[in-house]
């Protein structure tokens, strides 16, 4: 007897064929889909097309599906993707930010894209292969992190509401990446088990960024090239190759001699001048964070303690939480480097998601 039926999200990579692997066994009727978000025009393509869109990658999800007595579908959602994620990572950079786009894409395509279809076949949930953990508490689903330290996915999770938290099933949680290699081993899947994990955003697979802008946006170098480099008193140290093409806390390339390192600290947009300073000039024990969502509670306590991530590989930084008007401004209790406008901030309260939204320095 089925345990219910759930919509399976399938890249075709190791974790989530894994996935779907576990909970066929557990006896779940799954409905494989893969979501075809980009596809690589030539002129974009410097290497082979690898990922989640590739056509290898769905034939890998297809085939794992088949073998399993299982559907599977690919659903084309190129053009939400490239309107609301692309076109938003492009829009952060004109602004002078560091977009996070898979966050976004987590949000705004993939769960809405897969709960709209789980609507529509009857599903009750929906699984991914991200290494977290959910549980119910007070009325409110948890998201906490995966066991796997090393591979922890919930600091990418913080958009999810609760309706999508409800109908979710992260099936890796309790697992180590070693453990969910090894399951694919035993099933036979050597194929599976030996693929690399890619760590590009999925539609700049060249994993050069300043090459997509270039080419996504016509005349960019020759409108944003030759502006100045100038130190925190405003001094013009040199010439940069253009405001969207740095980040903050970027030290090679800059190609500014004074003796000692710089380090991009603020980047201007509106005057295309991008501020260089020492690296003791970089730490910052404040900023604020927009669009926040809660997620253990309704809201956050002002005063509240919690481990504050500013990246994903970040092992967090203790600080308090205050509501200010329609931000949670951020107080750490040690000064944190590169703190990153458009980057993502997610607050944690032991391996528990509080909540997080999008880094602001300013207001």
């Amino acid at each position: 007897m089925s345990k219910g039926k759930v919509l399976m999200a399938m890249s075709g990579g190791l974790d989530s064929s894994v996935a779907a692997m576990m909970l066929h066994e557990e006896g779940y009727e799954l409905v494989g889909f893969t979501l075809k978000t980009w596809e690589y025009p030539h002129e974009d393509m410097h290497t082979k097309e690898t990922g989640c869109c590739s056509l290898d990658a769905i034939n890998d999800a297809h085939h794992l599906a088949v073998s399993m007595g299982f559907p599977h579908y690919v659903l084309d959602i190129r053009e939400e993707f490239n309107r609301h994620i692309v076109s938003n990572f492009i829009d952060q950079y004109l602004k002078g930010r560091t977009p996070n786009p898979c966050v976004l894409c987590n949000v705004h395509i993939k769960w809405a894209a897969l709960l709209k279809r789980a609507e529509q076949l009857n599903c009750s949930y929906i699984a991914t292969g991200h290494y977290a953990r959910t549980r119910e508490e007070d009325r409110r689903v948890v998201l906490y992190k995966g066991r796997d330290e090393n591979k922890n996915q919930s600091y990418v999770l913080w958009g999810l509401s609760q309706d999508f938290l409800k109908r979710t099933i992260f099936p890796l949680g309790g697992f180590t990446k070693p453990e969910i290699r090894e399951m694919a081993e035993d099933a036979g899947f050597r194929e599976i088990a030996e693929k690399r994990e890619s760590y590009e955003i999925c539609f700049i697979p060249d994993d050069d960024y300043r090459g997509f802008l270039n080419r996504k946006v016509p005349g960019l170098k020759e409108k944003v090239e030759g502006g100045d480099f100038v130190d925190t008193s405003g001094k013009v140290m040199g010439k940069h190759k253009g405001y969207p093409f740095y980040t903050i806390g970027q030290r090679k390339g800059l190609n500014v001699a004074v003796g000692e390192p710089l380090y991009v600290k603020e980047i201007k947009a509106d005057s295309n001048t991008i501020v260089l300073a020492k690296s003791n000039e970089l730490f910052k024990d404040e900023f604020f964070i927009s669009s926040f969502n809660p997620i253990k509670y309704p809201s956050v306590k002002d005063g509240m303690e919690v481990s504050v991530k500013i990246r994903y590989k970040d092992k967090g930084h203790p600080a308090r939480v205050y509501n200010q008007k329609n931000l949670v401004r951020v107080e750490l209790q040690n000064k944190v480097p590169a703190i990153t406008p458009g980057q993502s901030a997610v607050l944690y309260e032991g391996k528990d998601v509080v909540g997080g939204g999008f880094i602001e320095t300013s207001i």
